[in-house]
C-alpha cells in the first residue's frame, strides 16, 4: 500500500519507518528542510532505540523517502496520516493549528479519494474540524474523502517494538471503506489475534487521552503514597509489592519517583482537563494528578536543601540523568529541569551526566556558566557535595561504590528513582535519601 505521513517528529518517524518495514511505500513530509535532508541521509533527529537502523534499511530499499513538498505527499498515497505536533495553549488545551493546516493542504491538492487519519494526540471533535477544513479547502470540488482517528500508543524508548507488536490498534470511523483500508494496512501487525478495536471517532479520540490520564494517575497516586510513607515511617517499596501483587492493581506504573515528564502525560492530562471544563465539568481527579506531579518534581531539591540546612550557595551538586525517562533524549518537562533550575536559583553549581540527552541539554543550558555537562558519570560526581539520581538509566544501577565515595566531596546520595537498596548504600559509607523510605546513614 502507499502511505503519506505529514510530520516527521517522534510519532511520524516511528509510524513511517514501521509501515515501510512491512512492505508499504511511504512518503513522509516535513516543513523543516534541514531535518528532511538529514532523514534522507539516514540520520534521526531524535534518539529512539532501533529507529535509525529501521530508517536506513527502508531508505536503502526504496520504501521510504522524505520531502518538504506537501503536494508531493498528497499525490503519492490514498492514505494520509497526520502526525504533527499539538502543543498546549496557555489555557492547557491542545493547539490544533498544525493539524488544521495539514487538512487544508490535503483538501487543496487532492484529486481523488483520500483517507485522512489523525494519529496526532488530539481532543474530541478534531476529526470534525479536519473534515470541515478539508471541505472548505476543496472549495466546491466534489472529491470523496474520509477522516478517521487512529491514536498512537507508543512509549518513548520502546516505540518501535510497541508499533510492531501492538497490544491494541484503535480505529475510530463510521466508514466501512476507511475501516477496510486501515484493517489491510495493519494486517501485518495483527496476525496472531485481532487487536483492532473499531469504534466511533469521538470515542477513539478520547481513548488516547483517557489512557495517558489513567497512567499518570497511577504515578501521582503512588508518589502521594510515598510522601505519606515517609511521614509515618513506612517503606513505600514494601507497600508497592503489597499492592502490586493484587491482580486487580498489577505492577505497571506504581513505582514511586520524582514525577513524570515528557511530551505526553503532562500535556495530555491538562488538555483533557480543559476539554472537561469546556463542557461544564470540573475534573477534580485530573487536576489533582497534575498538582501532585508538579509538587513531586520539587521533592529532590527539598531533600538536598534540608540536608544542607537550606544553604546551597557555592555547593556543587552532581546530577545523573537529564531525560524524563531512560532510552530517550527527551527533556520536555523532565524533573531534572525543575531540579537544576531550583539548584541554580539557590546558588549551587551543577555537574550533570546523561547517556543520550547531553546534546539536548547543551541547547537548554547554553550560556549557563554554573552548569557543566560531562560525558562520564563519575566525572560528573567528582568534587560534588551530593549526587542526585533523576533518571533510571541502566548505566546507573550498579555503580562502583568505592570509586563513587572517593569522587564525592561529601558522602550524600539522593535517589529520585529508588534504584538501590538502602543498606547497600549505607555500607558504602554514604548518606542515602530516596523516595518514600527513611534516610540511612553510615
Amino acid at each position: 500500500m502507499k502511505v503519506a505521513i505529514h510530520g516527521c517528529g517522534y510519532v511520524g518517524l516511528v509510524t513511517g519507518a514501521c509501515l515501510a518495514d512491512v512492505g508499504n511505500t511511504v512518503t513522509a513530509v516535513d516543513v523543516d528542510a534541514e531535518r528532511v535532508t538529514r532523514l534522507n541521509a539516514g540520520e534521526t533527529p531524535i534518539y529512539e532505540p532501533g529507529l535509525e537502523a529501521l530508517l536506513r534499511a527502508n531508505l536503502d530499499a526504496g520504501r521510504l523517502r522524505f520531502t518538504i513538498d506537501p503536494e508531493e505527499a498528497v499525490a503519492a498515497a490514498e492514505t494520509q496520516f497526520i502526525c504533527v505536533g499539538t502543543p498546549p495553549r496557555e489555557d492547557g488545551a491542545a493547539d490544533l493549528k498544525y493539524v488544521i493546516k495539514v487538512a487544508d493542504v490535503i483538501g487543496r491538492h487532492m484529486e481523488d479519494y483520500r483517507l485522512v487519519v489523525t494519529k496526532s494526540t488530539v481532543p474530541v471533535g478534531t476529526a470534525d474540524a479536519v473534515a470541515g477544513a478539508m471541505k472548505k479547502a476543496l472549495d466546491g470540488r466534489q472529491v470523496a474523502y474520509d477522516v478517521a482517528s487512529n491514536p498512537e500508543f507508543l512509549k518513548e524508548g520502546d516505540a518501535v517494538n510497541d508499533f510492531m507488536k501492538p497490544d491494541r490498534i484503535v480505529v475510530g470511523t463510521n466508514s466501512t471503506r476507511a475501516e477496510g483500508i486501515l484493517r489491510e494496512l495493519y494486517a501485518p501487525f495483527n496476525r496472531n489475534h485481532d487487536r483492532v478495536l473499531v469504534m466511533d471517532v469521538r470515542s477513539a479520540e478520547l481513548t488516547k487521552y483517557a489512557a495517558n490520564a489513567m497512567l499518570a494517575t497511577r504515578i501521582s497516586f503512588m508518589n502521594e503514597m510515598a510522601g505519606i510513607a515517609e511521614r509515618v515511617g513506612a517503606n513505600i517499596e514494601n507497600v508497592r509489592q503489597g499492592i502490586g501483587s493484587d491482580p486487580r492493581i498489577g505492577w505497571s506504573f506504581i513505582y514511586p519517583g520524582c514525577g513524570y515528564g515528557g511530551s505526553c502525560f503532562p500535556k495530555d492530562v491538562r488538555a483533557v482537563e480543559q476539554t472537561a471544563r469546556q463542557e461544564g465539568l470540573e475534573p477534580q481527579i485530573l487536576r489533582a494528578v497534575d498538582e501532585v506531579n508538579t509538587r513531586q518534581k520539587g521533592v529532590l531539591f527539598e531533600k538536598i536543601a534540608t540536608h544542607f540546612g537550606d544553604d546551597l550557595k557555592g555547593r556543587t551538586i552532581a546530577v545523573w540523568g537529564l531525560s524524563f525517562k531512560p532510552n530517550t533524549d527527551d527533556m520536555r518537562e523532565a524533573p531534572s529541569r525543575v531540579l537544576i533550575d531550583s539548584l541554580l536559583k539557590a546558588g549551587a553549581l551543577v555537574r550533570a551526566h546523561d547517556p543520550e540527552a547531553i546534546r539536548v541539554a547543551e541547547g537548554i543550558f547554553d550560556g549557563e556558566k554554573n552548569v557543566t555537562l560531562l560525558e562520564d558519570p563519575m566525572e560528573a560526581a567528582k568534587g560534588a557535595d551530593a549526587l542526585v539520581i533523576v533518571t533510571e538509566w541502566k548505566a546507573y544501577r550498579s555503580p562502583d561504590w568505592v570509586r563513587l565515595r572517593k569522587c564525592l566531596n561529601e558522602p550524600v546520595v539522593v535517589d529520585g528513582r529508588n534504584l538501590f537498596e538502602p543498606e547497600t548504600v549505607r555500607e558504602a559509607g554514604l548518606v542515602y535519601y530516596s523516595i518514600g523510605r527513611a534516610p540511612v546513614r553510615p
